[in-house]
């Protein structure tokens, strides 16, 4: 329910992959959101009205229905003083160049020229349509002018020509219309790092040490800290499967791996706005002394055999934290000790916070929900809940604690 209260206003052209919208509306009020949908006169081509309407549960507005009675909210005027934000999506090639060039002769693109909201466009047209230079010049300047463009993307479009034009998938529309809803001043632009899931240390080419741990809390805070308009850069070995495609990842193994792709990031980090250290990772304790080729075989290792372990390299205490705001993340089965555990990383490893997050069992890993207590040099917080509005909340705390 991130985006519950929240008033989306979608306008939908004249492009089959309106089909599309369909999917767009359910996201957006299985995520709280009220919806209206605008709709052009060639959209309903594709799509009736009453389609829309019992899926946002809204009367849809087209030239037709238009209504300028008091409180009607019903008119290209009163209703993006209700909406929130204005996503059209899909976008087709003849709305982009009318609106490059202000043209309002219809009545979604009159309710463009009245909006003083966010506006999102997901285009959709055939690869010739969208890559003609007029078409493109004409999304450089409304890119320009302050739109915010979801990009086209390549695969088979309607007329099985194979190129550019289709448009971006519901869930990519729906994290740019979340980021935009969402984001404050406090996180935007502000760079962010995070490691996640448990690493994987190798015996021979097919066996390995791991943990664990699913890596969805380290992608929930990345989601978390995308919505909120950070540049989240993610390091994990699993879990990353649904993240936005803005976030920059790079999907590692070893622990080693992940040292490197973690310094990589924060000697890179823009230090403009003091950036953020997340490390969620679940990073293995000890690795095998020695690594063995090829597959070893139980025929030659007889009865038993023994594999020798060594302390891996602490990530966190190894990590130039100087110039970042440093949280660590500690799971912990006694719960007598988690606190006291906790409070001592904090101040061993030179961090701002540590959440901790207190387990029952084996069975508490990769779900949906969390329970973190967080504990800093001079607060404590208790969240809980579903991952992804947990994350929200954490960060929200850390606007207002280190604003």
């Amino acid at each position: 329910m991130i985006l519950k209260g929240k008033n989306i206003l979608l306008g939908v052209t004249g492009s089959i992959a309106i089909y599309k919208s369909l999917e767009l509306v359910r996201l957006y009020i299985k995520a709280g959101a009220n919806v209206k949908v605008l709709m052009s006169e060639a959209s309903k081509k594709f799509i009736t009205p009453l389609t829309f309407e019992v899926i946002s549960q809204n009367r849809a507005l087209d030239e037709t229905t238009e209504n300028w009675e008091k409180n009607q909210n019903y008119n290209h005027i009163d209703i993006t003083k209700w909406a929130d934000i204005f996503v059209l999506a899909p976008l087709s090639a003849n709305s982009i160049n009318k609106i490059a060039n202000g043209i309002a002769d219809n009545l979604l693109l009159q309710t463009v020229l009245a909006c003083k909201k966010p506006i999102v466009l997901a285009p959709a047209a055939n690869t010739n349509m969208i890559e003609n230079s007029i078409t493109k010049e004409s999304l450089k300047k409304i890119n320009s002018l302050g739109f915010k463009i979801v990009d086209t993307q390549t695969k088979e479009l309607a007329c099985k020509d194979i190129g550019n034009g289709a448009m971006a998938e519901p869930i990519d529309v729906f994290h740019k219309t979340a980021r935009e809803l969402l984001k404050s001043e406090y996180w935007e632009n502000r760079d962010a790092v995070i490691s996640g899931g448990g690493t994987l240390e190798k015996i021979d080419e097919v066996r390995y040490i791991s943990n664990f741990s699913s890596g969805k809390m380290a992608s929930s805070m990345a989601m978390a800290l995308y919505y909120k308009g950070a540049n989240v850069k993610l390091v994990s070995t699993r879990g990353y499967e649904n993240i936005a495609k803005n976030i920059e990842l790079r999907v590692v193994e070893s622990s080693k791996e992940m040292l490197d792709s973690l310094l990589y990031f924060m000697e890179n980090a823009n230090l403009y706005k003091k950036p953020y250290l997340f490390k969620a990772a679940a990073v293995s304790d000890y690795i095998p002394k020695k690594t063995y080729e090829g597959k070893l075989k139980k025929e030659s290792l007889g009865d038993s055999f023994s594999l020798e372990l060594v302390q891996n390299i602490d990530i966190l205490n190894t990590l130039p934290k100087n110039y970042f705001y440093s949280i660590g993340f500690k799971a912990e089965m006694d719960k007598e000790n988690a606190k006291k555990n906790a409070q001592n990383m904090l101040i061993k490893k030179s961090l701002d916070s540590v959440c901790l997050n207190i387990l029952e069992n084996s069975d508490s890993f990769g779900t949906s929900n969390n329970k973190i207590e967080l504990i800093g040099k001079n607060f404590e917080q208790s969240f809980n809940g579903d991952k992804l509005n947990l994350s929200l909340e954490i960060l929200e705390f850390f606007e207002k604690e280190y604003k």
